[in-house]
């Protein structure tokens, strides 16, 4: 990956996150929502971005409410970087399921522990 690409992602996911922390309460009904990685693609027109959502029960709703607020999104993310790029990005959002997948491995580990200290006691 190039330096400018990874300038423009860093760039992405800064200005993103700013977005999603001002409309949380506006458009997201409190979900706090944290971008955890951005992709561009070599051109700089799409990006994909993936979300990190806290602090709701229905994560699959918030996400479709980041989809169908896509637009809007992407409007306001042209006023913030209009100056720097040519072309404002197309963007796609994927919900980001790594912080699970740590914690379901963290705990499977502390279940195993347990088991093997319960075995050497016996």
């Amino acid at each position: 990956m190039s330096t400018r690409t990874e300038k423009f992602n860093r760039e992405m996911q800064r200005e993103l996150g700013t977005i999603f922390q001002a409309r949380m309460h506006d458009w997201f009904e409190g979900a706090f929502i944290t971008v955890t990685d951005v992709s561009t693609s070599p051109d700089l027109g799409y990006v994909k971005a993936y979300l990190s959502i806290y602090n709701t029960k229905n994560r699959q709703a918030i996400m479709d409410l980041v989809n169908l607020s896509n637009k809007q999104i992407r409007k306001d993310l042209a006023s913030k970087i209009r100056k720097s790029v040519r072309i404002i990005p197309e963007l796609t959002f994927f919900e980001d399921k790594s912080l699970d997948d740590a914690l379901k491995f963290d705990k499977i580990f502390e279940q195993l522990k347990e088991e093997r200290e319960s075995r050497e006691k016996k």
